[in-house]
């Protein structure tokens, strides 16, 4: 048996025990608390959420931007030319504008994605032959020369279009864009197939998806004509 003021010593002493425990638990707590934080802010450092989806593309990415922005460069100048004649059917008129409206955003898109990655608007020599660059040779009636990509039109083909007037020129604009509009679903598609970048991809799908429902609309006009 321990006399009282033994048994006074011994509690006091496992007081002070459980103290000491306590605090270090407490303290062992605040410094497991204290490290996480710069653990995460390390981990987060080399690569932000900004940055790291930059990073994420392949070459057939870099070929779909860099053959899609002529292409849709000289749709928006085959729209240009028919809003400047006189005599056109108003259903190509808004379908011209609605071209418009829907390619130069997605060529300001492209243009800041080749900048992110470094590397320039245009292809280099041998790119038609890289995955997401559909041949730029073998496509029916159109001479593709340096540009983008299947269904461009040749400069006598962008002529003709100059000189055709009201409805020969909306005729003309509908038969060539709906050529056009098949080449850029082509390219679309490899890009789906091969792409890497989600943001690439996600637009590649969009024009597949409202091309041909615009290619569908251009040959209800041509059969209604």
């Amino acid at each position: 048996m321990v006399n009282g003021p033994k048994l006074g010593l011994v509690v006091a002493a496992m007081a002070g025990a459980l103290t000491v425990s306590a605090c270090s638990n407490t303290s062992a707590g605040h410094d497991m608390s204290s490290m996480s934080a710069p653990q995460t802010t390390s981990a987060a450092a080399p690569s932000t959420a900004v940055t790291q989806p930059a990073q994420a593309h392949n070459e057939a990415d870099v070929a779909f931007a860099q053959g899609m922005i002529p292409h849709h460069q000289q749709a928006i100048e085959m729209s240009d030319i028919l809003l400047s004649k006189q005599g056109v059917d108003p259903q190509v008129v808004t379908l011209a504008e609605q071209i418009k409206a829907a390619q130069g955003p997605e060529i300001d898109k492209m243009k800041g994605w080749l900048t992110d990655w470094g590397v320039s608007m245009t292809s280099s020599p041998g790119m038609s032959n890289m995955p997401g660059m559909p041949p730029m040779s073998g496509m029916p009636g159109h001479d593709m020369g340096d540009m983008g990509g299947g269904g461009m039109m040749s400069a006598q083909d962008m002529a003709a279009l100059e000189d055709a007037q009201g409805a020969a020129a909306s005729k003309l604009f509908l038969t060539q864009m709906i050529e056009h509009h098949k080449g850029a679903i082509a390219m679309a598609q490899t890009e789906v197939d091969s792409g890497q970048f989600p943001a690439a991809v996600e637009m590649a799908q969009s024009i597949i998806t409202s091309q041909q429902q615009e290619i569908d609309a251009m040959n209800a006009m041509l059969s209604a004509g």
